[in-house]
């Protein structure tokens, strides 16, 4: 298995990005290397400095970066031989069964969006997060901003996609989809939230237990929360405010560790063809590892190739 990881992206890149690779060899299978991409030189000063061994690590140069600040179809378009463009490449052509970067996070959708492109059926991928429940396991809320305005029908797939993510990734049997919604009962909510309860409730290809209010986030309710992008990027920053609050307070805790973006690493896309994670711009070595190990988990469990099989047998 081959991952790939975009050297170049991030607000620490390389340096961050070379570290978090080592550190993620120490947990990973001798069968899995990691592809880092971008300008080979300051990558391999940093592989062959003192402070760091080689690994499975191999390097596949690219000239060019692609900035936080880009435009991401400008930058796509005009730097062909940047790291993520090369990246999204090599997934295409089937020469790495995993790609993640911490870099622009517009450049790695417009990437998944024309470069592997959505599976067919999928009418727009989707960004997932996990969520931590107050049992110490894990859930998956999606949209969590790729898309800020939804029609009740691209909810309706978030669910289908989140439920397969979940039981292929997480390996929950027969997760549970709530709809983020302003209160339980079936009539309550907006036009869209109302019209999407109604598809889900219909939909027989997922387990749908009903609406979820703000406070059943992090409760053991449901495995899959749906929303559209816009809500979902509230509760997902909401979230990572409390722990940076907690942690400056002091307040040290297990469960709120959870809440720390470096113990998931990175945020699958879902719904295009081949496993692909963005991570934080601000990703530490530690969030780049487990960026890595779960993009590892995902082409284990061939997620994207389920996706395509559960849409492919609606038609």
């Amino acid at each position: 298995m081959k991952i790939a990881l975009d050297a170049m992206g991030g607000d620490y890149a390389p340096q961050a990005i070379v570290e978090g690779a080592l550190l993620a060899c120490e947990g990973l299978p001798a069968d899995v290397e990691i592809v880092l991409i971008g300008q080979e030189k300051a990558i391999q000063e940093l592989l062959h400095s003192p402070t760091y061994t080689s690994a499975s690590i191999s390097v596949v140069h690219a000239d060019e970066v692609i900035e936080m600040g880009e435009h991401p179809t400008k930058a796509l378009s005009q730097k062909t031989n940047s790291s993520i463009a090369i990246g999204f490449g090599l997934l295409k052509a089937g020469r790495v069964d995993a790609f993640c970067s911490a870099g622009n996070t517009g450049a790695m959708l417009v990437g998944s969006m024309f470069s592997v492109k959505a599976i067919e059926g999928v009418q727009r991928p989707s960004i997932a997060s996990h969520f931590p429940k107050e049992d110490g396991s894990y859930g998956v809320i999606l949209d969590v901003g790729a898309n800020a305005d939804c029609k009740p029908e691209v909810l309706d797939q978030f669910a289908e996609l989140g439920s397969v993510y979940a039981k292929s990734v997480l390996g929950i049997a027969k997760p549970r989809v709530g709809l983020m919604n302003m209160g339980e009962e079936e009539q309550k909510g907006n036009i869209l939230a109302q019209a999407t309860h109604q598809l889900l409730k219909a939909n027989p290809r997922i387990h749908f237990i009903g609406n979820l209010e703000g406070r059943d986030v992090y409760s053991d309710k449901a495995d899959v929360i749906v929303c559209d992008g816009f809500t979902g990027n509230v509760i997902l920053k909401l979230a990572e405010s409390i722990y940076d609050i907690f942690y400056r307070r002091g307040v040290r805790d297990e469960y709120l560790d959870k809440y720390n973006y470096e113990a998931i690493g990175g945020s699958p896309i879902l719904g295009v063809n081949g496993n692909v994670v963005i991570g934080h711009g601000v990703s530490s070595p530690l969030a780049v590892k487990n960026m890595l190990l779960q993009a590892r988990k995902m082409a284990e469990s061939k997620l994207h190739l389920k996706i395509k099989q559960a849409f492919n047998s609606q038609k």
